[in-house]
């Protein structure tokens, strides 16, 4: 079966999905009969394109990486996102814009018009499965189509599908875990000396966090993946303003180096407690020690802990491999491994 492929973002994670589709052309084909053309993309700044024989992704990922704009390798003219998903004839529509933590705008459009158009939907946005998740989820069904995010959490790590598929009518008590690298490499190379300031610096230069590191170092990416995990695997719709996480930056050298010599740690902590038909989440900095499975999670190493009433504390780990700090490869795998989950 031939699928035609739209992007709605062409950043780091899309383009590595991309790299990673061509890298896995032939074991697609050969173990489950797929081939692919991409036939949009859309980018924020360096235009867009559509074909629907198919665009050459080579030169657009040169292009791109090069600074130029993609719009020439377009059949037709199209100027917006939707004109994208309108035009590109896809059947699956890969959504990768800029995160909304308010709102989940403009992803929650894409995702919907490209619904209504009769593609399947899959994102490693997090806002449209915190704004849009019921609306969404219910408008594919009514379509025959799939609403994917297995990205949104964790990269490429395994959590909404082990749950869907693996845990049939479990009932989620609660959640516990490290959501977010950069902080985890601040605080673990303040643990070894550094100040928070060269420990930021450092995550800055490897890419792990942005210019402005706000979203990560004040607690707020790590809460719309908590108000992700209650909305989806609590059918509890939550927002990360409810959350109201406390970030990282009141953590000193001074109470690192106290909490190392009495054998704890200092970790960004989230978790989700269900009592009754509520839930409290946070995402705060506590004191762990080596009793707590988190103790072991250093530098960008992430993970969580379900408890349900069924199976108590089931844990996904990704861990850190050296030379390696997670990002875009990991969370494009998610990407992927949604797209063969849908279409197989």
């Amino acid at each position: 079966m031939h699928y035609n492929l739209a992007f709605v973002g062409f950043g780091n994670v899309a383009r590595a999905l991309v790299r990673l589709l061509e890298r896995k052309r032939g074991l697609l084909e050969s173990k489950h009969g797929i081939t692919y053309s991409v036939t949009g993309i859309a980018t924020g700044r360096h235009g867009f394109a559509v074909h629907p024989n198919g665009l050459d992704v080579q030169q657009a990922l040169e292009w791109v990486e090069g600074g130029k704009s993609i719009s020439p390798l377009s059949g037709i003219p199209v100027s917006t996102s939707l004109e994208v998903i309108q035009h590109s004839q896809a059947h699956i529509m890969f959504e990768n814009s800029p995160v909304n933590t308010q709102t989940g705008q403009p992803a929650i459009d894409h995702i919907r018009t490209a619904l209504e158009l009769g593609m399947h939907a899959i994102t490693a946005n997090k806002g449209p499965v915190v704004h849009g998740y019921r609306e969404l989820t219910k408008f594919a069904e009514s379509k025959g189509k799939k609403f994917r995010f297995e990205s949104a959490v964790l990269g490429g790590a395994p959590v909404f599908s082990v749950f869907r598929e693996a845990f049939p009518l479990a009932e989620l008590t609660s959640i516990k875990g490290i959501f977010n690298a950069t902080t985890n490499v601040i605080l673990s190379r303040m643990e070894s000396g550094e100040t928070y300031e060269q420990a930021l610096a450092f995550a800055q230069s490897i890419g792990l966090a942005e210019t402005d590191p706000t979203n990560d170092v004040d607690g707020w990416d790590a809460a719309i993946k908590v108000a992700a995990l209650v909305t989806v695997l609590m059918d509890t719709p939550m927002t990360p303003q409810q959350v109201n996480p406390t970030g990282i930056r009141g953590i000193t050298s001074e109470m690192i180096a106290k909490a190392k010599a009495e054998g704890r740690r200092y970790k960004l902590v989230c978790s989700a407690e269900k009592i009754g038909d509520t839930v409290k989440a946070s995402v705060a900095p506590q004191l762990v020690d080596s009793t707590s499975p988190l103790y072991g999670m250093m530098n960008s190493s992430t993970g969580l802990t379900l408890r349900t009433d069924v199976i108590l504390d089931y844990s996904i780990t990704l861990s850190e491999k050296p030379g390696m700090t997670g990002g875009p490869v990991e969370t494009a795998y998610g990407l992927f491994a949604d797209f063969v989950n849908v279409v197989k």
